[in-house]
């Protein structure tokens, strides 16, 4: 089937490519701006892709979110609404959106459900975000119910490696804390600062699993599936956590770094605790593979030769 798979430069676009070996249609920024409705539909006209993933997005981590609260919002609204409404308009077999485990409320009971979606105030800093991200699950699910569409929607927990954004004001915090001890230990540094208080908790999924993860989804779920439980969209995840002191620890000592690790309270955590619920995407039979250690050596391996 022809694939259209948005976003493949990106670090979950690129590994979900890897994944289907390249065969699928592809469009650089030069020839295709998701953000224009005209060009989304003209490309549609020209290439009839038959499934749609959807990895387009503008993401960030705590500094950007905040930050860029419009650009956030606009931009990640603009791109669901033009790609999900051309999907109906040319009758496209099967979308799968993917969104970000923020949509859940800040004091959600953990770990976080599928059905506690809307179910009370998001978390202030990723805000913007999440409710384009919520936008676009209830477009899938709105599509469904009036149209048919089998549009579905996939809720990743916080994803790492291999292409991913190493700059300090955009990126995520594995690659940040990457980055960080690396120049900590190249420098001799003596202390590495971190935002927050360490101990929010967190759970991070490799890129490749969830590459797997949606392919998986694909193949096995239809919007009949999800809709006919009561449910909007399915998590995936690896059902672990740690803080993100642990967090820090880890990546040190997988780079070699001795040095203190200091955290300036008087920033944002985020939410407090962010873990999914993956029992129903466990009970499909899929399973993550590669382990926070592993996956922490491979994105700083990837890292070491975007550097050279």
């Amino acid at each position: 089937m022809k694939i259209f798979l948005a976003g493949h430069n990106g670090m979950v676009g690129s590994a979900i490519g890897r994944k289907l070996n390249g065969e699928f249609i592809k469009a650089d920024k030069s020839d295709l701006d998701l953000q224009r409705q005209s060009d989304v539909e003209a490309f549609f006209e020209k290439n009839k892709p038959e499934v749609v993933i959807m990895a387009a997005a503008k993401v960030g981590g705590i500094y950007s979110n905040n930050k860029y609260r419009a650009e956030f919002i606009y931009n990640n609204i603009q791109i669901q609404n033009n790609i999900i409404h051309t999907s109906y308009l040319y009758g496209v077999k099967k979308l799968l959106f993917l969104g970000s485990s923020c949509i859940y409320p800040k004091r959600c009971k953990q770990p976080m459900k599928e059905e506690q979606l809307l179910t009370s105030r998001l978390e202030y800093t990723n805000e913007p975000y999440a409710i384009a991200k919520i936008s676009g699950i209830k477009m899938c699910e709105s599509y469904y119910k009036q149209y048919g569409c089998n549009f579905i929607s996939v809720m990743p927990t916080n994803l790492y490696g291999v292409n991913d954004n190493f700059d300090l004001e955009n990126s995520h915090v594995v690659p940040a804390l990457i980055r960080k001890f690396h120049e900590a230990k190249v420098n001799n540094k003596p202390y590495v600062q971190i935002w927050g208080t360490g101990k929010a908790k967190r759970e991070f999924m490799y890129v490749d699993d969830m590459a797997d993860a949606c392919l998986f989804v694909l193949k096995n779920v239809d919007a009949s599936d999800l809709f006919g439980s009561g449910i909007s969209h399915l998590n995936i995840g690896t059902g672990i956590d740690l803080s993100i002191l642990k967090l820090a620890e880890i990546i040190a000592n997988t780079i070699g770094y001795k040095g203190n690790i200091e955290f300036e309270v008087d920033k944002p955590d985020g939410h407090p605790r962010k873990l999914l619920d993956i029992s129903r995407l466990t009970k499909l039979g899929y399973k993550a593979k590669i382990d926070l250690y592993e996956g922490i050596h491979l994105t700083y391996q990837d890292y070491l030769k975007k550097i050279k």
